[in-house]
Protein backbone atom coordinates (compact mmCIF):
# COMPACT_ATOMS: atom_id res chain seq x y z
CA UNK A 1 0.00 0.00 0.00
CA UNK A 2 1.36 3.42 -0.96
CA UNK A 3 1.69 6.16 1.59
CA UNK A 4 -0.50 9.26 1.38
CA UNK A 5 1.31 12.38 0.14
CA UNK A 6 3.19 14.08 2.93
CA UNK A 7 4.73 17.55 3.00
CA UNK A 8 7.85 16.15 4.65
CA UNK A 9 8.53 13.51 2.01
CA UNK A 10 11.69 14.09 0.03
CA UNK A 11 10.28 12.35 -3.03
CA UNK A 12 6.79 13.45 -4.00
CA UNK A 13 4.35 10.95 -5.43
CA UNK A 14 3.65 11.00 -9.19
CA UNK A 15 0.24 12.65 -8.72
CA UNK A 16 1.75 15.48 -6.70
CA UNK A 17 4.39 15.88 -9.39
CA UNK A 18 1.77 16.17 -12.16
CA UNK A 19 -0.33 18.55 -10.09
CA UNK A 20 2.72 20.74 -9.48
CA UNK A 21 3.70 20.79 -13.16
CA UNK A 22 0.28 21.51 -14.67
CA UNK A 23 -1.22 23.37 -11.71
CA UNK A 24 -2.42 26.83 -12.57
CA UNK A 25 -5.61 28.19 -14.00
CA UNK A 26 -4.37 28.49 -17.59
CA UNK A 27 -1.78 25.76 -18.24
CA UNK A 28 -4.14 23.06 -19.47
CA UNK A 29 -5.93 25.53 -21.77
CA UNK A 30 -2.60 26.75 -23.14
CA UNK A 31 -1.45 23.18 -23.78
CA UNK A 32 -4.77 22.44 -25.53
CA UNK A 33 -4.36 25.49 -27.78
CA UNK A 34 -0.79 24.53 -28.63
CA UNK A 35 -1.83 20.95 -29.40
CA UNK A 36 -3.89 22.33 -32.28
CA UNK A 37 -1.08 24.45 -33.74
CA UNK A 38 2.03 26.48 -33.01
CA UNK A 39 1.04 29.92 -31.77
CA UNK A 40 2.49 33.34 -31.08
CA UNK A 41 2.03 35.17 -27.78
CA UNK A 42 -0.59 37.56 -29.14
CA UNK A 43 -2.61 34.66 -30.57
CA UNK A 44 -2.71 33.07 -27.13
CA UNK A 45 -3.79 36.38 -25.59
CA UNK A 46 -6.64 36.63 -28.09
CA UNK A 47 -7.72 33.05 -27.35
CA UNK A 48 -7.83 33.78 -23.61
CA UNK A 49 -8.96 37.39 -23.20
CA UNK A 50 -9.35 37.03 -19.41
CA UNK A 51 -5.67 36.25 -18.82
CA UNK A 52 -3.33 39.13 -18.07
CA UNK A 53 -0.13 39.54 -20.05
CA UNK A 54 1.90 38.92 -16.88
CA UNK A 55 0.02 35.71 -16.08
CA UNK A 56 0.32 34.40 -19.64
CA UNK A 57 4.05 35.11 -19.57
CA UNK A 58 4.38 33.34 -16.21
CA UNK A 59 2.41 30.28 -17.34
CA UNK A 60 4.39 30.03 -20.61
CA UNK A 61 7.71 30.32 -18.76
CA UNK A 62 6.72 27.58 -16.33
CA UNK A 63 5.56 25.29 -19.14
CA UNK A 64 8.84 25.95 -20.94
CA UNK A 65 10.84 25.35 -17.74
CA UNK A 66 9.04 22.02 -17.28
CA UNK A 67 9.72 21.15 -20.94
CA UNK A 68 6.08 20.92 -22.03
CA UNK A 69 6.50 23.68 -24.59
CA UNK A 70 9.26 25.12 -26.76
CA UNK A 71 9.80 28.83 -27.28
CA UNK A 72 11.37 29.62 -30.63
CA UNK A 73 12.73 33.11 -31.24
CA UNK A 74 13.22 34.22 -34.83
CA UNK A 75 15.98 36.75 -35.42
CA UNK A 76 14.02 39.33 -37.38
CA UNK A 77 12.57 42.79 -36.95
CA UNK A 78 10.08 42.99 -35.41
CA UNK A 79 10.96 39.99 -33.21
CA UNK A 80 8.88 36.89 -33.74
CA UNK A 81 8.40 34.26 -31.02
CA UNK A 82 6.43 31.06 -31.42
CA UNK A 83 5.33 28.47 -28.87
CA UNK A 84 4.78 24.79 -29.63
CA UNK A 85 4.55 21.48 -27.81
CA UNK A 86 7.68 19.46 -27.11
CA UNK A 87 7.66 15.65 -27.18
CA UNK A 88 6.78 15.75 -23.45
CA UNK A 89 3.86 18.07 -24.19
CA UNK A 90 2.70 15.86 -27.04
CA UNK A 91 2.96 12.81 -24.77
CA UNK A 92 0.68 14.58 -22.28
CA UNK A 93 -1.94 15.46 -24.92
CA UNK A 94 -4.00 12.22 -24.61
CA UNK A 95 -4.54 13.05 -20.93
CA UNK A 96 -5.76 16.54 -21.79
CA UNK A 97 -8.01 15.06 -24.48
CA UNK A 98 -9.56 12.72 -21.91
CA UNK A 99 -10.09 15.68 -19.57
CA UNK A 100 -11.80 17.57 -22.42
CA UNK A 101 -14.04 14.60 -23.20
CA UNK A 102 -14.98 14.22 -19.53
CA UNK A 103 -15.80 17.94 -19.37
CA UNK A 104 -17.88 17.74 -22.52
CA UNK A 105 -19.79 14.72 -21.20
CA UNK A 106 -20.44 16.19 -17.75
CA UNK A 107 -20.71 19.91 -18.50
CA UNK A 108 -24.52 20.09 -18.55
CA UNK A 109 -24.92 17.93 -15.44
CA UNK A 110 -22.33 19.92 -13.47
CA UNK A 111 -23.93 23.25 -14.46
CA UNK A 112 -27.58 22.18 -14.09
CA UNK A 113 -27.97 23.88 -10.71
CA UNK A 114 -26.48 27.18 -11.81
CA UNK A 115 -28.90 29.90 -12.89
CA UNK A 116 -26.67 31.20 -15.71
CA UNK A 117 -24.23 28.50 -16.81
CA UNK A 118 -21.23 29.90 -18.64
CA UNK A 119 -20.72 29.17 -22.31
CA UNK A 120 -18.22 26.58 -23.43
CA UNK A 121 -15.15 28.24 -24.95
CA UNK A 122 -13.00 25.54 -26.55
Amino acid sequence: MKKEPNENQENICPLEFVQHVIGGKWKISILWALSIQTRRFNELQRLFPNITQAMLTKQLRELERDRFIRRKVYREVPPKVEYSLTPIGKDFFPIIKQMYEWGEKNYDVMNAQKKNPSNKRC
